[in-house]
C-alpha cells in the first residue's frame, strides 16, 4: 500500500531558483526511509509540504487516505500554564473526549437512566476506550518519559520554561504517544543524549507504521533505515539500503558517471579532429568533405549531453598546533558544583596529560557543559580548583555560538577577531571554509546553526593551540560538514576534550571516556567500543541470576595507546591525505602529457614535473611505512 506519493513537485522561494525541481518518489507502508541531502537542499521544506504547512508551486502530493502524519520539526504552541505532563497527555485528546462522554453517561445512569440506548452507547464507548488503550495511559506516559529521560521533576515544570532541546524531547514523546501512522522525524537525535537516542532507535525498530527521517546521525541511520532518498539539485536519487550502503554506492555511481563522461569526451575530441581535417580538405577544394564536416559537427553537438559529474568541494583546513612541553594539561581537584537544590557533581579528581583525547559523556542535565564552562573560566566551582599547565593554549567551541557583534557581517567579525587582518585576507580565509560571494556580507545573526559553528571554527583554526575543547561540535552540521571537522580533528596534534552524543565521532576519536552520572565522573581509560562492551557486560551481570562465587583472575582494563602511538596515527592520517593529493597530481600530469604529445618543449617540462612528483610520492610512501610501524598498525 502506498503511504506517500510525490510527483513532479516544484517549490521555490526566489524567482528562477527552485529548491525542489520536479521531485518524484513513492514510499510504501511500513518502510523506514532516510531523507538525505546537504543543508538547504529542501528536506525540511518537503516535510512542511507533506503536513500542509507549506503550499507548493507545481506537482502532486498524495498521502494515504485516513493515514495520520506526525511531524517533529517545529515545537507547537501550547496554552499558557501547560506543564510537561499536560503536553504529554495532550496526545490522548481523542481518549479524553471518550472519557468525558462516558462520565456524562455514567452520571445519568447513576441518577436512574435505564434507557437501553444509553446502556448501548456506554458499552460501545467503553469498548472503544479500552481498544485505544484508555486504561493504560499512565503506563504509556511513564514508559515514554523514562525512555526519553524526562524526569518526574521535569514533568511538573512549565513547558515554556524548558530549553529548546528539552522541548524537542517532550514533543517527541507526545508524538510517539499519539500513535500516528506515519512518523516524520526532522533531526530527532540533535538534542537527545545517548540513552534517549538508543531508546528511540529501539522504539522505531518496533514501530508498525512508516518512518521518514531527516538525520545527519550516521549510527542512527544505519540502525533504523532500510532505504535512502537523497535530494540533490531539487530531484531524488534512490538507494536501497542503510547509510553505509548509500555512502559506498554513491561513490560507485560517481566513478561510473565519470568514466562515461571521460569516454564521451574522448570520442568528441576524436570527432572534432576529424571534422577539422574535413574542413581543411574542403578549403583545399574538396567540396564534398564540407557537408561531411557539417554533419559530423551536428553529431558532436548531440553528444554533448552528459554534464561532468561533480562532487561537493571539500573544505581543506586544519587546526594550527602550538608545541607543548610537559605532561599535565589539566588537573581537577575536589571539584564541586550545585545550582540551588540541584546537585551536579562533587569530589571530582581527574588529570589530563598531553596528547590524550577524552570524550565527556552523560545524560542531558548532568552538568557536562557546566564542567566545560568551568574549565574555560566562564563559571566558578563551589569547591575545589582547576589548574592548567603553564604552556597550555586552549581553544573552545561552545554548544551555543555567540558573537560579540551579531549584527556585523562575516568579514567584519573576522577582522574584529584577528586584528590587522585586511578585508581581502578575511574573504580568502572565509572562502577556505566554503563562505563565498555575497554570503560573506550576511549578518552573522541570520546564519544557521551549522554556518555559525563553521564560522567559529574558521576563527579558531587560525590560532596556535594545544588544548582543543569542543561542546557538541557536530550538532546542526550536515554529513559533509561533519566529515570535514572529523578530518580537521584527526590531523590536529594536540590534546582534545569533547562533549558529544554523536557515536560515530566518539568512536573515531576517544581514547578515554569520562562518564558523568550520579554526581561523579567515572574514568574509563579505553575507546568507545571497549567502553560499550564493558557497560553491556555490567548490564548483563545485573540481570543474570547470582552464580556461585568462584575465584577468578583479575583482568586489566585495556590501556589506551601511548602518546607516541597517538601522535603517529595522526601524522599517518596527514600522510595518507598527502599521498592521495600527490597521486591525483601525477594522474593530472599524465593527462596533460597525453594532450601535449606533439609539443616537445611542453612535454619535456611536464616530464620533469612528473619525475619530481613521483620522487615526492616515493618519499611519502617510505614515511607512511615508518609511521605505520610507530602507530602499531
Amino acid at each position: 500500500m502506498i503511504e506517500i506519493q510525490v510527483s513532479g513537485l516544484v517549490k521555490s522561494f526566489e524567482v528562477g531558483k527552485n529548491v525542489l525541481d520536479g521531485l518524484t518518489f513513492q514510499i510504501d507502508q511500513g518502510e523506514r526511509v532516510g531523507l538525505l541531502g546537504r543543508n538547504g537542499a529542501g528536506k525540511t521544506t518537503l516535510f512542511k509540504i507533506l503536513t500542509g504547512e507549506l503550499d507548493y508551486d507545481e506537482g502532486q502530493v498524495t498521502v494515504g487516505q485516513g493515514r495520520r502524519l506526525g511531524l517533529i520539526s517545529q515545537i507547537p504552541v501550547y496554552p499558557a500554564g501547560y506543564t510537561v505532563e499536560d503536553v504529554l497527555r495532550s496526545a490522548f485528546s481523542r481518549l479524553q473526549k471518550l472519557a468525558e462522554e462516558m462520565e456524562v453517561l455514567a452520571a445519568r445512569m447513576a441518577e436512574g437512566d435505564t434507557d437501553p440506548a444509553t446502556l448501548r452507547r456506554y458499552g460501545a464507548l467503553s469498548e472503544k476506550f479500552e481498544v485505544f488503550g484508555g486504561y493504560d495511559t499512565d503506563v504509556a506516559v511513564n514508559k515514554i518519559a523514562n525512555g526519553l529521560s524526562i524526569s518526574d521533576e521535569q514533568r511538573k515544570q512549565l513547558f515554556d520554561s524548558l530549553s529548546g532541546g528539552e522541548k524537542t524531547r517532550v514533543n517527541l514523546g507526545r508524538l510517539i504517544l499519539e500513535d500516528t501512522d506515519i512518523l516524520l522525524l526532522d533531526e530527532p537525535t540533535n538534542h537527545l543524549d545517548l540513552h534517549a537516542t538508543e531508546w528511540l532507535e529501539e522504539y522505531i525498530r518496533g514501530f508498525r507504521g512508516t518512518v521518514v527521517a531527516i538525520s545527519h546521525d550516521r549510527y542512527f541511520l544505519d540502525r533504523i533505515v532500510t532505504r535512502v532518498i537523497e535530494i540533490e539539485g531539487g530531484k531524488a536519487e534512490f538507494y536501497s539500503g542503510n547509510y553505509s550502503f548509500y555512502a559506498v554506492e554513491k561513490e560507485r555511481r560517481f566513478q561510473e558517471r565519470m568514466k562515461q563522461y571521460e569516454k564521451e569526451q574522448a570520442k568528441i575530441e576524436q570527432l572534432e579532429k576529424a571534422a577539422e581535417q574535413l574542413r581543411m580538405w574542403a578549403f583545399q577544394g574538396m567540396d564534398k568533405t564540407y557537408r561531411r564536416a557539417i554533419s559530423m559537427e551536428k553529431r558532436i553537438e548531440r553528444m554533448r549531453t552528459t554534464a561532468k559529474p561533480t562532487k561537493a568541494r571539500k573544505i581543506d583546513a586544519r587546526f594550527s598546533t602550538a608545541e607543548f612541553h610537559g605532561d599535565e594539561v589539566l588537573a581537577l581537584r575536589n571539584l564541586a558544583k550545585s545550582y540551588g537544590d540541584k546537585h551536579l557533581f562533587d569530589g571530582i579528581n581527574l588529570k589530563i596529560e598531553g596528547g590524550e583525547r577524552i570524550a565527556l559523556i552523560g545524560d542531558n542535565g548532568t552538568g557536562k557543559s557546566t564542567l566545560i564552562k568551568m574549565i574555560m573560566g566562564e563559571l566558578y566551582p563551589d569547591d575545589g580548583r582547576i589548574r592548567t599547565g603553564p604552556q597550555v593554549k586552549a581553544a573552545y567551541l561552545p554548544q551555543i555560538i555567540h558573537f560579540d557583534h551579531p549584527d556585523w557581517n562575516m568579514v567584519e567579525n573576522m577582522m574584529a577577531a584577528k586584528r590587522g587582518l585586511s578585508a581581502q585576507s578575511a574573504r580568502n580565509r572565509l572562502a577556505a571554509y566554503d563562505f563565498r560571494g555575497e554570503d560573506v556580507l550576511k549578518p552573522v545573526s541570520v546564519l544557521s546553526g551549522g554556518e555559525q559553528s563553521r564560522l567559529r571554527l574558521c576563527m579558531l583554526m587560525d590560532d596556535d593551540i594545544n588544548f582543543l575543547i569542543l561542546d557538541e561540535p557536530t550538532n546542526h552540521l550536515d554529513i559533509a560538514s561533519r566529515e570535514w571537522i572529523e578530518e580537521a580533528v584527526e590531523a590536529y596534534d594536540g590534546t582534545l576534550l569533547f562533549v558529544s552524543h554523536d557515536r560515530y565521532f566518539i568512536n573515531r576519536f576517544a581514547t578515554r571516556i569520562w562518564e558523568l552520572a550520579n554526581g561523579t565522573i567515572t574514568d574509563y581509560p579505553m575507546g568507545f567500543t571497549q567502553y560499550r562492551q564493558m557497560k553491556a557486560q555490567e548490564e548483563a551481570e545485573k540481570t543474570e541470576p547470582p552464580k556461585p562465587v568462584k575465584e577468578r583472575a583479575v583482568t586489566e582494563r585495556p590501556r589506551p595507546a601511548n602518546r607516541a602511538q597517538q601522535a603517529a596515527r595522526r601524522q599517518l592520517t596527514i600522510c595518507e591525505r598527502d599521498i592521495a593529493k600527490t597521486e591525483e597530481r601525477i594522474a593530472s600530469l599524465d593527462a596533460d602529457m597525453e594532450a601535449a604529445a606533439c609539443d616537445y618543449e611542453k612535454l619535456n617540462d611536464l616530464l620533469k614535473e612528473k619525475d619530481a612528483a613521483q620522487a615526492e610520492l616515493d618519499a611519502l610512501y617510505e614515511k607512511w611505512e615508518q609511521l605505520s610501524e610507530e602507530a602499531g598498525e
